[in-house]
């Protein structure tokens, strides 16, 4: 069984700089998200909320009244992951759920006033955090980069 496995020189993917595996650019997507993720969740954590509260109130913000399965599909989570949230948003008055007219089964999720004043807090408090985490970029790299990845991530054809 082993004469059908092809013996290859590639290199062990790792996401070390200069690395030329085809994993390295996902690799290292992921340790700059975890950076991210780390600098992002210290600017929340004064105001007592999770990442996950905060990428369900971004959509509260930007989409107005959302079905709990659009915010399921719009955050990445599953639906139990979001009732979860979404529970944790309500027993803090960031968020509240209300009846769907015309469908008893759904509920839709609103942010509240709370809720926004929470998320513009948030804001204020990440901007010097964000600026720690582009610090070692030169001029307008911070800028290059945000467009390359918004590019990477919303390709124009639209595929995933």
């Amino acid at each position: 069984m082993s004469a059908d496995v092809p013996q290859t020189t590639a290199s062990r993917a790792t996401d070390r700089p200069g690395d030329t595996s085809p994993f390295a650019l996902g690799l290292l997507l992921r340790r700059a998200h975890w950076r991210a993720a780390a600098v992002m969740a210290e600017a929340l954590r004064p105001l007592d909320i999770e990442l996950r509260h905060f990428a369900v109130l971004i959509v509260l913000v930007d989409g107005g009244s959302v079905v709990q399965r659009d915010l399921a599909a719009a955050t990445g989570s599953d639906k139990a992951g979001v009732m979860r949230v979404v529970d944790d948003l309500e027993r803090k008055g960031l968020a509240v759920r209300k009846a769907v007219p015309g469908d008893r089964r759904v509920r839709a999720v609103e942010i509240t006033p709370q809720g926004i004043e929470l998320f513009d807090a948030a804001h204020a408090a990440a901007v010097p955090l964000a600026e720690r985490l582009v610090a070692e970029l030169g001029p307008g790299e911070p800028e290059q980069l945000t467009d390359l990845l918004t590019r990477f991530a919303y390709p124009a054809g639209g595929e995933a």
